[in-house]
């Protein structure tokens, strides 16, 4: 799934919803630019599936900017439509995450 995303990435076939803009907007640890999106997918991983999920599978992925910022991007697989959408991105809080790869409990 991490591939096809980062292709639809790299052929510029990626939409973010209004909800992903404005979490990159309001961020509250600094706004979120798309390079930076672009970034953490690069170096990313997927540490949460969510393949039941509708209309598309999603999934979460963990990465890092080249600056070393590290981010969640939840993005969903439209294949039919051949693109990446973006639901939601955001700089993870070390309270609520353990390496930023598993949720505390």
């Amino acid at each position: 799934m991490l591939k096809y995303i980062i292709d639809c990435f790299s052929n510029d076939k990626v939409f973010y919803t209004l909800h992903a803009r404005n979490e990159m907007e309001t961020e509250g640890f600094g706004s979120i630019k798309e390079a930076e999106v672009f970034e953490a997918l690069i170096n990313g991983e997927v540490i949460e599936d969510y393949p039941d999920d509708e209309p598309y599978q999603s999934c979460l992925i963990f990465g890092l900017t080249k600056g070393g910022r590290p981010l969640h991007i939840v993005c969903a697989c439209s294949e039919e439509e051949g693109m990446t959408i973006v639901i939601t991105t955001y700089q993870p809080d070390e309270k609520r995450w353990t390496d930023f790869k598993r949720r505390r409990k």
